[in-house]
C-alpha cells in the first residue's frame, strides 16, 4: 500500500469527520472508533460512551482515517465495516519558544490490527498524510508515540521529556516561599470553563505546549472518565493571584484507604506563574491525612524540589519522551522561531522522505532570523530530519546528539553554538497528551 488516497486491490481508504447521529457518516465513525480502542486495548466501549468522545472529537474538527479490507470475511470474524487500521489528526498551535507559535498538524490514535501488519499500511498512512499536511503549508507534525521505535523512521525525533514523581508531604515537607496570593477549594465542574481558559495563559509561556483538546477540560472536572461516567472522586482548588485573578488550579483524587501511604494523586495541576505553581504544591502538601501526592505527568525541570528545605521530599520514576516532532519546511520552520543567542549556522539536513532534505544557513542578529537556503554549501552541522526535531524546541542538546553520533560537526564548537541558538527562555514541556 504506497498511498492510502488511492483504493487497492486489497484496501479501501476513507477518509472523513467525526460527525453526529444525524449523519450518514455516523455508523462509519462509530466503527472507526471502536477500532481505535482495540488497537489500544480499551475495554469495548458502550454506545454513550462512544457519542460523548464522537462528540468531543467534533469539537477537536479531527480528520479519521480508516482502512477497510476489500474481501468478505470468513465466518465469525469482524465485519468488513471495522477498519483494519486507523490514523487521527487535529491542528492546533505549538508554542516554539518566546511566546511564538507555529501551526502544528497533530496525529493520533494509529493503529494497524496484528493481521494485517507488514503490509505497509502504517508507511502509506503516514507518508501520505505527512505529504498533505505540508501541501496545507504546514512546516510541523507531532506526535505522543505509544511505542518509541516506530516513528523514527518517519522523520519524528523525542522533542520533551516528563517523568513521574511521588513528593512526601509528612514533616519534612517545607517550601521556601511566602505566599502572594490564596488557594481555595471549589467545586470541580467550574473547571469545564476555567480549564480552558487558565491553560493558554500556561500555553503562552511553556515552550513545548501545544493547544489542549476538548477532553481534557471534561478530564479534569471530573465530568468524564474513561468509562464515560461522571468520576465522583475528583477534587479541585483553584489559585487566585494578588488581583483575585483566578492564575492556576489543581485537579486531584485521594487514592484510596487501601493505598499506603496515604496518596493524593494529581490529575492535572496548571500555573500560569511561578507564585501559583509553588503556592498550589503549598496547599498540596497541607492536606490532611495525606503522606505523598504523586503525579505521572510531571516536568522533568521543576522548581518544586529546588524550592523544598529538603528536595529529597520528591523521588522521580519513569522518566519518558513525550513530544515527538516531525519538521516538514525547514525554512518556515526555523524562521518561526526567536534564538536564545545571535549567530550564524549552515545546517544540512538529511531526510529520506524527501519533505525536509536540503542545506540551509540559518542566522539571527538581534532577533532577526532569516533561513537560506544553500545547495551544496559547507555545512557546520549535518544531521538527520529526526535529530533537528530534537534540539528545535531546546531540550535535546545538540552537543549530546553530536557525541552520541546523531550530529556531524563539521566546524569545531557549531554543535555548542546550536545549543546556545535553541535554547529558550523556560525549559520546553508539553502538558498536552492526544
Amino acid at each position: 500500500m504506497a498511498d492510502p488516497r488511492e483504493t487497492t486491490e486489497k484496501y479501501t481508504i476513507k477518509r472523513f469527520r467525526s460527525v453526529g447521529k444525524e449523519d450518514p457518516d455516523y455508523g462509519q465513525a462509530r466503527e472507526w472508533l471502536r477500532a481505535v480502542g482495540f488497537g489500544f486495548h480499551d475495554e469495548q466501549r458502550s454506545d454513550e460512551l462512544i457519542d460523548k468522545i464522537l462528540a468531543m472529537y467534533q469539537a477537536d474538527n479531527r480528520e479519521l482515517t480508516g482502512v477497510y479490507v476489500n474481501d468478505e470475511p470468513p465466518l465469525h470474524a469482524l465485519n468488513p465495516g471495522f477498519p483494519v487500521a486507523t490514523f487521527g489528526t487535529l491542528e492546533n498551535k505549538l508554542n516554539v519558544g518566546y511566546g511564538r507559535e507555529l501551526p502544528t498538524r497533530q496525529i493520533t490514535a494509529v493503529t494497524v490490527r496484528g493481521t494485517h501488519r507488514r503490509h505497509g499500511i502504517l508507511r502509506g498512512m503516514m507518508t501520505a498524510d505527512l505529504a498533505d499536511a505540508k501541501d496545507d503549508g504546514f512546516a510541523m507534525a507531532a506526535l505522543t508515540a505509544s511505542e518509541a521505535s516506530i516513528y523514527g523512521r518517519f522523520g519524528f525525533g523525542v522533542a520533551t521529556f516528563e517523568r513521574s514523581i511521588k513528593v512526601d508531604t509528612g514533616p519534612k515537607f517545607r517550601i521556601r516561599h511566602e505566599p502572594v496570593g490564596r488557594v481555595e477549594i471549589a467545586d470541580p465542574r467550574v473547571l469545564l470553563e476555567l480549564a480552558p481558559e487558565v491553560f493558554e495563559r500556561v500555553h503562552h509561556r511553556t515552550p513545548g505546549s501545544i493547544v489542549r483538546q476538548d477532553a481534557y477540560r471534561h478530564q479534569v472536572s471530573g465530568a468524564m472518565n474513561r468509562e464515560g461516567a461522571e468520576d465522583k472522586a475528583i477534587k479541585c482548588a483553584l489559585h487566585y493571584g494578588p488581583n483575585a485573578t483566578i492564575d492556576g488550579y489543581v485537579s486531584y483524587k485521594f487514592a484510596g484507604w487501601d493505598t499506603k501511604p496515604y496518596t493524593v494523586e494529581v490529575v492535572d495541576l496548571v500555573a500560569s506563574t511561578d507564585e501559583a505553581y509553588l503556592e498550589l504544591w503549598q496547599f498540596l502538601g497541607s492536606i490532611d491525612l495525606v503522606d505523598q501526592v504523586s503525579w505521572a505527568d510531571a516536568p522533568v525541570e521543576d522548581p518544586l524540589a529546588w524550592a523544598l528545605v529538603d528536595g529529597r521530599c520528591v523521588t522521580a520514576s519513569d522518566y519518558r519522551d513525550m513530544l515527538w516532532l516531525r519538521v516538514l519546511d525547514v525554512p518556515a520552520a526555523l524562521s518561526a522561531r526567536r534564538y536564545g543567542a545571535d549567530g550564524r549556522l549552515v545546517l544540512q539536513v538529511h531526510d529520506a522522505l524527501g519533505f525536509a532534505d536540503g542545506t540551509w544557513e540559518l542566522a539571527s542578529d538581534g532577533g532577526l532570523v532569516t533561513v537560506t537556503e544553500v545547495p551544496g554549501g559547507n555545512p557546520d552541522l549535518s544531521m538527520d530530519v529526526t535529530d533537528l526535531g530534537s534540539v528545535y524546541l531546546g531540550a535535546v542538546s545538540p552537543v549530546i546528539l553530536a557525541s552520541a553520533g546523531r550530529i556531524r560537526e563539521h566546524s569545531p564548537g557549531a554543535a555548542l553554538a546550536a545549543q546556545h541558538m535553541f535554547a529558550v527562555e523556560r525549559p520546553a514541556h508539553c502538558l498536552t497528551h492526544f
